[in-house]
């Protein structure tokens, strides 16, 4: 974890909001939202949000919002980000992870490594992928698992995702269960549910190393993997280690934090600056003090030269505003989408 440092307060000052980006490692059990809200309280503020939601087996770095800092999240959100994982060949499961009831269970006992690594290279690149229907995804203003969970059949459509790297660790092979990733009954309850052979099955599991484009399931990954393999597969491990710029090094646990917002300077000082945070996810561009007076009046500055958002950072380090090249009456300027100053 790396060191946070702040700046001393005047003796007699009235305590600033808190304002920046916290990184914690989410632990296992808990939902994106249960860490935003314990957040709130330890940070003795309503004003916090998530770039990106974990399911509540995975763990890893969740990046929260704070303060005027929430207006950043939009850029943390689309960032690209990687994962450790491991995946489960020879069962498949209506969640697509460990945490759903199995749906077939034929076993993987003729896949061999090579035809693995096969498949894994054939989910690498560009993609076009159907989200798990177990998703937040909203299907007409209903959450996908909302409407999974109340027994409807939900069919969302294949959407462009890109996984840059998909790297196999490890491949062990053991035996698993049926009702391993299920409720215990041996048998699915879900409609159209199968069953290979009843009893133990054979299965291999895939320690993997994912780095993707914002948007992408790694659930889905091994759901797709386990099908083109013909024997079914889903997630049993998942552990987010960096999104964008973020990585576990720069994360607190939820110990940890609990232990600083106790102390006497409080969690804020833990918080990322708006202008590091900002960093982290998009180029930087220096403005001089010119520039910083227009950034105030909400004025367009000289194009960045840069596809995509820009920090807009001034000589003292304070992050000003976010700046986007677009055109204007014929000319390509930067308009400053967010400002800050």
């Amino acid at each position: 974890m790396t060191e946070h440092t702040s700046t001393p307060r005047p003796s007699g000052s009235a305590p600033a909001e808190p304002d920046g980006l916290l990184v914690l490692d989410k632990p296992a059990g808990w939902t994106s939202h249960d860490v935003v809200a314990r957040s709130r309280r330890l940070l003795r503020t309503r004003k916090v949000g998530h770039a990106g939601t974990l399911d509540p087996m995975a763990t890893g770095v969740l990046v929260l919002g704070v303060g005027r800092s929430t207006r950043l999240l939009t850029y943390v959100v689309g960032a690209d980000k990687t994962y450790d994982a491991t995946i489960r060949l020879g069962q498949a499961t209506v969640t697509d992870d460990a945490e759903g009831e199995v749906t077939a269970a034929v076993g993987a006992t003729v896949v061999t490594d090579a035809a693995v690594h096969d498949g894994v290279a054939r989910l690498t690149g560009a993609l076009q992928q159907v989200p798990s229907a177990v998703s937040a995804i909203k299907v007409d203003g209903k959450r996908s698992y909302a409407r999974v969970r109340s027994g409807e059949e939900v069919a969302l459509a294949a959407r462009p995702v890109t996984v840059s790297a998909f790297d196999v660790h490890a491949i062990r092979r053991g035996v698993a269960p049926v009702a391993d990733a299920g409720d215990g009954s041996g048998g699915s309850s879900s409609p159209g549910g199968s069953f290979g052979p009843s009893g133990p099955v054979e299965v291999l599991d895939v320690d993997v190393t994912v780095t993707c484009s914002s948007g992408t399931y790694v659930r889905a990954l091994a759901r797709d993997l386990g099908a083109s393999l013909g024997c079914g597969g889903h997630l049993t491990a998942l552990r987010r280690t960096r999104v964008g710029g973020f990585t576990l090094a720069d994360a607190l646990t939820l110990e940890e934090a609990a232990a600083l917002s106790e102390s006497d300077a409080g969690l804020a000082p833990a918080l990322l600056p708006p202008a590091r945070a900002a960093a982290a996810v998009m180029p930087v561009r220096p403005v001089d003090d010119a520039e910083a007076a227009d950034l105030a009046f909400g004025r367009w500055l000289a194009p960045t030269g840069s596809l995509g958002a820009v920090a807009a950072i001034d000589g003292t380090g304070r992050l000003l505003a976010v700046l986007e090249d677009q055109s204007r009456r014929g000319e390509m300027l930067a308009r400053p989408v967010i400002v800050l100053a």
